[in-house]
C-alpha cells in the first residue's frame, strides 16, 4: 500500500500541491488534470526525484525515502521521455537495463523475452529502435519499466503524440498489468483512462479534488448536462462544454442548472466531468 499523507510542495513562494493525502492499493489509477495542476510534482514525488516541502510518502507504512533502494527495488517508472540508444534492438536496450539494475543474467534472459511478447514485440526484437514509431518505443519503455517485475508502475503521460490505434493497444497493455500491482497513471487525455482507471485522482487549486470512480465523478452533473442545437447562445448560468456532431446535425452541449430552452438531458462522461470542473481554466 502507498500512502501520501498530507503532503505539500513548494518552489519558494509557489505552492505546487498543498496538504495531498491519498492513498493507492492495486489497481489502476489515473491522474487527470490539466497540464500545471500538479501531476507530474507528485509522481516525481512518488518516484523520489523530488522531497515533499511536508508531509511524508510511506510504503506499507515505512518512509519511502527511508526505505532508499529498497523502495526503488520494487518501483516501475516511465517518464514522457525515457532515454535510449537510437543504435540499440529492444533486445539489447532490455539487456543493458537489466545490467543497470542487476538482474543476474539468465533471469533477465527468461523475463526479457517475457516481457517482449507481452509487449508485442517479439517480431521486431532485434530490429534498431531508431526506426521505431512513437508507439513502439512507448512499449519498450513499459518493457524497461517492468524488468524488475514492479509493485508499484507509474506512467507519466505515456500516451502524448501516440495515434488512435497505439494509444487502444497501450490502454490494453495497462489494464493487463494491473491485476496484483498499483498503477499510476498521468495524463490530461479522458479518453486514456475512462476505460481502465477504476479511480481516477483530480487536482484542483493546487489541492486534491477527489480521489473516485468515473461513475461517481460522472454522477455529481447528472442532470446538470443538456444538448441543444449547434448556434444556440448560451445564456447566463449555462457553460458550453462540447460540440458533436448528433444523428440531426451539429448539437453543443451546455451545464446548467435550470433546463434550457429546447434543451434534451443526456447522460455526462468523463469529459464532461472534466471540462466542467476545470471550467474557469477553459473561460
Amino acid at each position: 500500500m502507498l500512502s501520501v499523507e498530507h503532503v505539500t510542495k513548494k518552489y519558494g513562494d509557489f505552492t505546487a500541491l498543498e496538504d495531498i493525502s491519498l492513498t493507492f492499493t492495486p489497481g489502476v489509477y489515473g491522474l487527470l488534470a490539466p497540464n500545471g495542476a500538479g501531476k507530474t510534482t507528485l509522481i516525481k514525488m512518488l518516484t523520489t526525484l523530488l522531497f515533499p516541502t511536508s508531509g511524508q510518502i510511506l510504503w506499507n507504512g515505512e518512509d519511502i525515502h527511508s526505505l532508499d533502494e529498497n523502495y526503488r527495488g520494487l518501483l516501475g517508472y516511465l517518464p514522457q521521455e525515457f532515454g535510449y540508444y537510437p543504435g540499440y534492438s529492444p533486445r539489447q536496450f532490455l539487456r543493458y537495463a537489466a545490467a543497470l539494475q542487476c538482474i543476474p543474467r539468465r533471469e533477465a534472459e527468461e523475463r526479457i523475452e517475457r516481457l517482449l511478447k507481452l509487449v508485442g514485440l517479439e517480431d521486431v526484437a532485434n530490429k534498431k529502435l531508431k526506426k521505431f514509431s512513437g508507439g513502439m518505443l512507448q512499449r519498450v519503455g513499459i518493457a524497461q519499466a517492468m524488468l524488475n517485475e514492479p509493485e508499484l508502475l507509474i506512467l507519466d503521460e505515456p500516451t502524448a503524440g501516440l495515434d488512435p490505434r497505439e494509444r487502444v493497444r497501450f490502454r490494453n497493455l495497462i489494464h493487463s498489468l494491473a491485476s496484483d500491482r498499483i498503477v499510476i497513471l498521468s495524463t490530461h487525455i479522458v479518453s486514456d483512462i475512462e476505460t481502465i482507471a477504476g479511480q481516477i485522482v483530480m487536482f484542483r487549486d493546487h489541492r486534491l479534488y477527489c480521489c473516485d470512480s468515473p461513475a461517481s465523478i460522472c454522477a455529481r452533473f447528472q442532470g446538470k448536462v443538456f444538448e441543444v442545437p449547434a448556434g444556440t447562445e448560451a445564456e447566463p448560468g449555462q457553460f458550453l462544454l462540447s460540440e458533436r456532431q448528433g444523428e440531426n446535425g451539429a448539437v453543443v452541449r451546455l451545464l446548467c442548472d435550470v433546463p434550457p430552452v429546447g434543451g434534451a438531458a443526456v447522460t455526462p462522461g468523463l469529459e464532461d466531468a472534466f471540462l466542467a470542473i476545470y471550467r474557469e481554466e477553459a473561460e
